[in-house]
């Protein structure tokens, strides 16, 4: 048990560790967020679009690029942390001391497993809601008459009709299918002649259809109501622009991303990319712990005499070898019908198994 203590050298790991950790995230997420404003810059002046509407979608989008950058600082801040302990000689006397490597890689990994606490709930929390902000800019930009609320869904003006749809999603087939509609048809002088519930609308060739539908019309003798299970839906809502601002499934929560998949599988429907998307998000810890302790013997062998930038070059490396490997493997899975949580988790046990041979080889 005594093995498992916190002790002084602990400290001293963790502490190198986090210093670089932190000094590596902030600088990954500033440059991708410096990146973002430039591009946000090119739309200012576009449908009342502002440059303090270009820094607010900076500032909200800010917690989805940590999240995301976090992977890749802990990998290169625990070789940067432990490199800096080598360089110094002090990893040398930790191992002369005694203390195992992978003792040693532990401690790097358990302070990295602290900060992820807090990433995981930046990202089920600030994250989707910054994002979901930041979609509803984008849809105000390249379609003036859209705007996306975050507690009400989705909102449009067509005409003399107000639309609200709960929910907009990628549909199997790839198309734009909007979930939960609410067609308000108002008359010239603001009353309203007409409302339309459907269950979905999809669009389909070149029309919107609607399924399910169940329409009131309001006229002097009172409330006509009649349902159909289709019903064509004239509408200049654009499926192209909803479909390129639509808040993509790695962005949502996890308790969004298992509404999507449940609301999919009562339609008869693969919850497909949601699937993947949330096994991905709920295997993040483990992917990031893995990823840092197969990165740990690096800092052990030839780096003892590497400087910063043979460190940081390695580091990449291993984040975009990582990123491929990743992608391939789960891809591979979704093209032959590989479940979705098996397709997440066998690129982390591909590392953890080389993790494990390496430190079993270097007990």
């Amino acid at each position: 048990m005594s093995t498992f203590t916190i002790k002084r050298v602990d400290r001293l790991v963790g502490m190198s560790v986090l210093g670089s950790l932190l000094m590596v995230w902030l600088v990954l997420t500033g440059f991708d967020a410096m990146t973002q404003l430039v591009r946000q810059l090119h739309n200012v002046g576009k449908n009342g679009y502002t440059l303090n509407n270009a820094i607010v979608y900076v500032l909200v989008t800010f917690p989805r690029r940590a999240y995301e950058m976090f992977g890749n600082a802990a990998l290169i801040g625990g070789l940067l942390g432990l490199g800096g302990l080598a360089s110094t000689g002090e990893l040398t006397a930790l191992r002369a001391a005694g203390m195992s490597r992978l003792r040693i890689a532990a401690s790097a990994a358990g302070v990295i497993g602290v900060l992820i606490v807090g990433v995981v709930v930046l990202g089920e929390t600030a994250a989707p809601w910054g994002d979901q902000q930041a979609q509803a800019m984008q849809l105000r930009l390249k379609a003036g008459n859209l705007g996306m609320a975050t507690n009400s869904g989705l909102w449009a003006r067509d005409g003399n009709n107000i639309i609200n749809a709960k929910a907009a999603m990628l549909s199997a087939r790839g198309t734009v299918q909007l979930a939960d509609v609410r067609v308000f048809t108002m008359t010239d002088d603001g009353q309203l002649s007409r409302f339309d519930w459907a269950r979905t609308a999809e669009h389909e060739g070149s029309q919107w259809m609607l399924h399910d539908v169940r329409s009131s019309v309001l006229d002097a003798q009172g409330v006509h109501t009649r349902k159909s299970d289709t019903q064509s839906w004239q509408s200049s809502l654009d499926p192209q622009v909803l479909a390129q601002n639509m808040i993509q499934p790695q962005y949502l929560s996890m308790r969004d991303l298992l509404s999507n998949m449940a609301y999919k599988e009562r339609n008869g429907e693969s919850p497909g990319s949601y699937a993947v998307a949330f096994w991905g998000r709920a295997l993040y810890p483990l992917n990031v712990l893995v990823l840092v302790l197969c990165a740990m013997p690096f800092a052990f062998g030839t780096l003892r005499s590497g400087g910063l930038g043979k460190r940081m070059f390695v580091g990449m490396l291993l984040a975009i070898g990582w990123y491929f490997l990743q992608q391939a493997l789960v891809n591979f899975g979704t093209v032959y019908g590989v479940p979705a949580l098996p397709a997440n988790l066998l690129p982390a046990m591909v590392l953890a198994l080389a993790a494990w041979l390496y430190f079993r080889r270097h007990a």
